[in-house]
C-alpha cells in the first residue's frame, strides 16, 4: 500500500471528541466489555508436554462431526472420483475400485491455506471451490468433496481473512463468498481498496480518521489500541458480513464490529458441525524481536473456544471467549472481535519497524502517528497487535514472555512459514493427511517455490518430540528444479508406516498451468481486485488444483502428472 494520508490526519483526528467516538456504534461494538465470569471459570487449560491434549469442546466437535458427518462426506467424495472416472472413460487400477466399493477407513483430513494477502485469499478460495462437493464442475473432475470431507481448516494473513470470512458467513459456496449474493451476502468489496480507498489524500485521511474513531472505544475500555485494531476495522468492511460497497461508509453500521470468533458457535453450519474445524495462526514478538519472529518462538492459534500454544515452550490456552480477562471472577468479553483476529493473523507490518524513524516514515507512519497523538499510549509496541498476556507468570524458565503483562502478536508468516502447518502437525489432533495450500510470493514475479515448506521442516526438527513432518526438499531451489511449485506434489508417500508424520499435499501457485497466460502471480501490495480479474484468478486456480485429474477437452483428453504419489491419492489416503 502506498498510503496517501495528509498531515492534516492528525488535525481531523483532535477535532473528534471522546464523547462523539464512544455513542458511535461501531465504536461500542468493537469495545471490550467487563462481566462477571460464569460460575467455575478457568481461564487456563494446561495441553500438557510430554502427551499434548485437545480442550473438551473441541474433542466433542470432532468426534461428531466424524461421527455425524464424515462418513457421508467421504462417500460423496468417492462416489465423485468414480463418477469422474467413468465420465472420462478412466480405468481405475484394481486397488482404487476395491477402496471405492467398500471402503473401511477415512483419513483425517486437515487443509491449510497460506498467506499473500488478497491474491492468497483469491488462491485458496479457488482452490476451496475445486475440492467443494457443492460445485458441480468439481465434483465432476472428481476432486469435489473433499473440502466436506476435512476435519480441519487452518490459515493465516491473507488465508486467514478466507477463513474467517467463511465461517462467520456459515460456510457459504466460496464464489458466493466473495461475489456476493441477492439474498444479502454482500461480498468481499474487492473493488475498493483496504486503506487506499481514493486518489483525494484528504478522502484518505477521512476514512482512516473513521477507522480511529471506530477504535477508540476499546481505548477508552482500558485496553491498548494499535495500527492492528485500525486494520481490523477496515478488514472487517471485506471480510465480516454486513457490508456492501452502497453502504460502506455508513457511520450508523457497525460495519462487522461485534462479530467475534467465539460468536461462530451459534451459526447453524457450525453448530451442526458441517464446517471443518477452523484454525486461524498468529507469530509471536518478543521483548527483545524487532522485525522478524524466528522460528523458535512460540506459534498462537485462535479458534472458536481457545487461544493459545501447543509449542511446548508453554502448551497452555485460555477461552477464545474471555480473552483478556484479568482474573477468574472478571471477565472481558467481546475482545475476540473476528476483525481483530484476523487483522493479528495478517499484520506484517512490524517489518517497516527497523527503527523509530523508518516506521515513521513507512506507509503507515501517519497512522502510528494518529495513534500516538489521539491516545497516548506508553510501552507498547503500536506496529503490532497487543492483548493482555493470559499467561503471565506460567511456564517461568520456558515460556519468554512469561514476564511480560502483553503479549505482541504479528502476522502469521513472518517467521517464514506462509503455510499454517503447525496446528496440523499437533499429535493430538491426529491429522495424517494434510492439503497445503502455497500462495507465497517466493520468486520476484510473485509465485511459490516451496520456501514455508522448508520452514516447516525446519521449525519441526526444533521441536522433534512434539512435532513431525515428512521428507521435504531442503532449498527453493530443490523445490523449483524438480517442478514440484507447478502441479499437486505428495510428500511422505513411502515414510507414513514407520513414522507419524502426515502424508502431504502441496498445491501451489507456481505457474500458470497448461500454457495459460499467468494470472495468479499478483503482488501482496495490490489491494483493490475488480471482480472480472477475480473471476480469472478463480478459474485459473481450478486449472492448478485440479492437474493430474484427466480431462476431455475438445474430445481430447490431456493430462498432467502429480508428482511423488502418482495419482490423486486415494491409495496413500485410504490405503
Amino acid at each position: 500500500m502506498n498510503l496517501l494520508i495528509s498531515a492534516g490526519l492528525l488535525a481531523l483526528l483532535g477535532s473528534f471528541s471522546s464523547l462523539v467516538v464512544a455513542q458511535q456504534a461501531a465504536a461500542v461494538a468493537y469495545a471490550p466489555k467487563f462481566t462477571l465470569c460464569p460460575p467455575n471459570t478457568s481461564l487456563i487449560r494446561s495441553a500438557g508436554t510430554s502427551k499434548q491434549s485437545l480442550s473438551p469442546s473441541e474433542s466433542s466437535y470432532i468426534s461428531a462431526r466424524k461421527s455425524q458427518v464424515l462418513p457421508s462426506a467421504w462417500s460423496s467424495y468417492l462416489k465423485n472420483v468414480k463418477q469422474a472416472a467413468k465420465s472420462n472413460n478412466i480405468a481405475l487400477p484394481a486397488y482404487v475400485s476395491a477402496i471405492l466399493s467398500q471402503p473401511t477407513t477415512f483419513p483425517n483430513l486437515g487443509i491449510a491455506t497460506s498467506g499473500g494477502g488478497y491474491r492468497a485469499a483469491i488462491f485458496g478460495a479457488g482452490v476451496l471451490n475445486a475440492l467443494d462437493g457443492r460445485n458441480l464442475t468439481s465434483s465432476g473432475v472428481g476432486t469435489g468433496g473433499l473440502l466436506q470431507a476435512a476435519s480441519y481448516l487452518s490459515g493465516l494473513s491473507g488465508g486467514s481473512w478466507l477463513l474467517g470470512s467463511l465461517i462467520q458467513a456459515d460456510f457459504p459456496p466460496l464464489l458466493d463468498l466473495i461475489f456476493g449474493t441477492s439474498s444479502g451476502l454482500g461480498g468481499w468489496n474487492a473493488q475498493v481498496d483496504l486503506l487506499q480507498i481514493s486518489t483525494d489524500p484528504n478522502v484518505i485521511a477521512q476514512f482512516v480518521g473513521l477507522l480511529v474513531q471506530e477504535s477508540a472505544g476499546k481505548f477508552l475500555t482500558g485496553f491498548p489500541v494499535t495500527f492492528t485494531d485500525i486494520w481490523a476495522r477496515t478488514l472487517s468492511r471485506h471480510f465480516v458480513t454486513g457490508t456492501t460497497a452502497a453502504n460502506f461508509f455508513d457511520t450508523n453500521l457497525t460495519h462487522g464490529a461485534g462479530v467475534t470468533l467465539s460468536s461462530i458457535t451459534q451459526l447453524p453450519t457450525f453448530a451442526q458441525h458441517a464446517q471443518p474445524f477452523p484454525i486461524i495462526v498468529a507469530n509471536s514478538l518478543t521483548a527483545t524481536d524487532t522485525e522478524f519472529p524466528p522460528l523458535m518462538n512460540p506459534i498462537f492459534e485462535f479458534t472458536p473456544f481457545e487461544f493459545g500454544s501447543f509449542d511446548p515452550q508453554l502448551s497452555a490456552f485460555t477461552p477464545t471467549q474471555f480473552l483478556g480477562s484479568p482474573n477468574n471472577s472478571l471477565c472481558v468479553t467481546n475482545m475476540d472481535q473476528l476483525g481483530f483476529v484476523e487483522g493479528i493473523s495478517s499484520n506484517l507490518f512490524s517489518a517497516f519497524n527497523t527503527s523509530e524513524t523508518d516506521l515513521l516514515n513507512s506507509n503507515i507512519g501517519p497512522i502510528i502517528s494518529a495513534l500516538q497523538s489521539n491516545f497516548g499510549q506508553k510501552n507498547i509496541r503500536l506496529d503490532s497487535s497487543q492483548i493482555p498476556n493470559p499467561f503471565f507468570g506460567l511456564s517461568k524458565g520456558s515460556f519468554v514472555d512469561s514476564d511480560q503483562t502483553l503479549l505482541t502478536l504479528v502476522d502469521g508468516g513472518l517467521d517464514g512459514e506462509v503455510i499454517p502447518l503447525q496446528p496440523l502437525l499437533v499429535k493430538a489432533r491426529k491429522v495424517d493427511t494434510i492439503i497445503a495450500i502455497d500462495a507465497s510470493a517466493d520468486t520476484l514475479d510473485n509465485f511459490a517455490a516451496g520456501a514455508s515448506v522448508v520452514a516447516s521442516s525446519q521449525r519441526a526438527a526444533l521441536f522433534p518430540k512434539s512435532y513431525s513432518f515428512p521428507p521435504v526438499p531442503a532449498s527453493n531451489t530443490s523445490f523449483l528444479s524438480q517442478n514440484l511449485t507447478t502441479r499437486p506434489t505428495f510428500f511422505g508417500c513411502n515414510t507414513r508406516t514407520t513414522d507419524d508424520a502426515p502424508l502431504l499435499i502441496y498445491i501451489a501457485n507456481g505457474g500458470a498451468p497448461l500454457g495459460q497466460t499467468p494470472v495468479t502471480n499478483t503482488t501482496t501490495l495490490q489491494t483493490t481486485y475488480p471482480a472480472a480479474e477475480i473471476q480469472q484468478m478463480v478459474e485459473q486456480t481450478f486449472d492448478i488444483a485440479t492437474q493430474g485429474i484427466s480431462t476431455i477437452k475438445n474430445g481430447v483428453a490431456s493430462k498432467e502428472k502429480t508428482r511423488d504419489c502418482e495419482e490423486w491419492g486415494v491409495q496413500e489416503l485410504f490405503g
